[in-house]
């Protein structure tokens, strides 16, 4: 089984559920989509992301020198919100669950072959 991430893209500005039965909606379609992958095998872990403004980013310098700046790396209108790891036999079936949360969630997501490192290990 093989691993992928499928990053969850969101546009600075763009459209929230705007009403709590809007949010409530949106939330339902999400918890439904990862109860499916749960039982399909597929969800390994998941997450959304704080906006790009509460981001901070550290570069490196020389020796132990090291600069922090507030906010994002790059200026840039698309950021990532999200992601989920999946278990997935191969790219094809990644794909046809990147096209499930599209439909859940109404975001574009990037879909790339995950390699596990250090403690994590690959999926099964």
């Amino acid at each position: 089984m093989n691993q992928y991430l499928l990053s969850v893209y969101d546009v600075e500005g763009g459209a929230a559920p705007a009403t709590a039965e809007e949010m409530r909606a949106f939330m339902g379609r999400v918890i439904a989509l990862e109860e499916e992958m749960d039982r399909a095998g597929a969800f390994v872990f998941g997450g959304a992301l704080h906006g790009a403004d509460a981001a901070s980013v550290v570069r490196g310098g020389t020796g132990l020198d090291k600069v922090t700046t507030d906010g994002p790396f790059v200026e840039a209108k698309e950021h990532i919100g999200g992601f989920y790891v999946i278990n997935a036999e191969d790219l094809d079936a990644a794909l046809a669950w990147a096209a499930k949360v599209v439909e859940a969630i109404n975001h574009d997501i990037e879909v790339r072959p995950f390699r596990a490192t250090g403690r994590l290990q690959d999926g099964p």
